[in-house]
């Protein structure tokens, strides 16, 4: 085969507020490879497929002296993100051609392997799309069901509610706390929103930019349980609207990752109304819940009885933009790029 171009989004520089489309990342399409021929050195090609972008990658744009859990991304390099790839060939003894790999992945056309460090090869039984083992099976999918499993202590005729109820994460949180008879408030920022998490069966649902948060929540709590993805002034109002022994769990907050934080208020509740907060990294969970995710989850998605939706954009050139999106909330679903065909 002659080469072929091997397409790569670099971290350019690191933002100060939004990331920028071509400033902050770069598409670079200078190099080629040969599949056929590469070396390999013991390890083996992988052909990407599917990439996932995330409100935490903006947490790694970052200089390096900034500490935090996880590593920023290196100047000049390619971005890393959850990815699902095919491999082409392989000199490694636990990895074949055909196989399918899970896991970290940069953002290129082509990456030669040297090990399965943060990658796992998996099977599809289901036949479910590729995209979908980066979004409802994959990290967004794991991070609602461990954590939930984790630190709800849910009960019947509880109330819950969950911001961000649209995205891959707050969308199955919503479906799984309906399945165990919980009243489900969900806030998004789209009408279009607002539709899916009717459909998935929220008993309240509101667009949280034409709609008083604290308004709904006074009317509709108080909540025994608050899903949090964005912080901000939607943890305040829902630190007012806790009840007594009310578990928060902290799976975000994005409304402060542009802004350099977003202040609350009203933590003084935490006190008042012993309410427990759980912060978490879904990394931390797996070995404890991975089993029963896996058990639990794949066969609900291929039965159609768990729904999810995706944004899917095509091509590694479209990541700039993807990734504004995702911070800004402009996305319809959970933010998928469609890398190549298999």
């Amino acid at each position: 085969m002659a080469p072929v171009k091997n397409g790569r989004v670099l971290f350019n520089s690191v933002p100060e507020g939004f990331p920028e489309p071509g400033k902050t990342t770069v598409y670079d399409a200078s190099q080629t490879i040969d599949p056929d021929t590469v070396p390999l050195e013991g390890g083996f090609l992988v052909k990407v497929l599917e990439l996932s972008i995330d409100p935490y990658m903006r947490g790694r744009m970052r200089a390096p002296e900034k500490k935090s859990y996880s590593p920023p991304f290196a100047l000049g390099q390619p971005l890393v993100s959850h990815g699902v790839g095919v491999v082409l060939r392989s000199e490694h003894s636990k990895v074949k051609a055909g196989d399918h790999v899970y896991g970290m992945l940069e953002h290129q056309n082509y990456i030669v392997k040297k090990d399965l460090f943060l990658l796992q090869t998996f099977e599809n039984p289901n036949k479910l799309p590729w995209s979908a083992f980066i979004g409802v099976l994959g990290m967004p999918g794991k991070t609602a069901f461990m954590a939930w499993r984790e630190y709800s202590q849910a009960k019947k005729g509880e109330t819950v509610f969950v911001s961000t109820g649209a995205g891959p994460v707050g969308s199955l949180v919503i479906q799984i706390a309906k399945s165990q008879g919980l009243k489900v408030i969900g806030s998004a920022g789209s009408e279009e929103k607002v539709q899916f998490m009717k459909e998935i069966g929220a008993d309240v649902a509101f667009n949280y930019k034409t709609t008083n948060t604290a308004e709904v929540l006074e009317k509709e709590g108080p909540i025994d349980i608050y899903w949090d993805n964005v912080g901000g002034e939607t943890l305040d109002a829902a630190l007012d609207a806790a009840s007594l022994g009310a578990r928060f769990i902290e799976c975000g907050m994005i409304s402060g990752y542009n802004t350099g934080g977003a202040p609350v208020k009203n933590l003084a509740n935490v006190i008042g109304k012993s309410i427990s907060m759980h912060g978490f990294i879904v990394s931390r969970l797996e070995e404890k819940h991975s089993a029963a995710f896996f058990a639990e989850i794949p066969p609900k998605v291929a039965s159609g009885e768990i729904k999810y939706r995706e944004d899917k954009y095509n091509g590694l050139e479209t990541v700039g933009d993807v990734l504004l999106a995702v911070q800004k909330g402009t996305n319809k679903a959970k933010a998928v790029i469609h890398v190549a065909d298999e």
